[in-house]
């Protein structure tokens, strides 16, 4: 496994862990680093692809319930739902991945983690939001924007 997926990987597997458990971020992520090591910088992708996804889970799937109508947000399993919200953080709101590259990475990982269904959904939800994808990360700073402005 290539190290960045390797390093995908294991962001899905924290965000699966919070999602189910509620537990916090940073202990999720040093557990996940104490199984699987990683390269400081592997390790620096990861921690940002789940702390970024955290606190925004909401209003990614809400584009993500949007595109796949016949799944309710709540009935698409965990695996799946964070395999969208990382390949939709990358391609939509951080940028610094090309499409195909989030894609075909979400895809790598369905295969591993998911059901014998799971690629082929994951790649269909997500090359329904690529054509949203301006819209959605607008959306996203807006709302962050806006959630920054009400802290201070």
């Amino acid at each position: 496994m290539k190290p960045r997926t390797k390093a995908r990987g294991v962001a899905l597997q924290a965000l699966y862990e919070i999602d189910i458990t509620g537990h916090p971020v940073e202990i999720v992520l040093e557990e996940r680093f104490k199984e699987t090591p990683l390269e400081s910088r592997l390790e620096e992708f990861t921690r940002s692809i789940v702390s970024s996804i955290e606190p925004m889970r909401d209003q990614l799937d809400t584009f993500i319930a949007e595109h796949a109508p016949e799944w309710p947000i709540d009935q698409v399993s965990t695996i799946d739902r964070n395999l969208l919200r990382i390949a939709l953080w990358e391609f939509a709101v951080s940028e610094n991945t090309p499409v195909k590259v989030a894609i075909n990475e979400a895809i790598e990982l369905a295969k591993k983690f998911g059901s014998d269904s799971t690629p082929r959904f994951v790649n269909g939800v997500l090359g329904s939001l690529v054509s949203r994808r301006n819209e959605i990360r607008q959306a996203i700073l807006s709302i962050k924007s806006k959630q920054h402005s009400n802290s201070d």
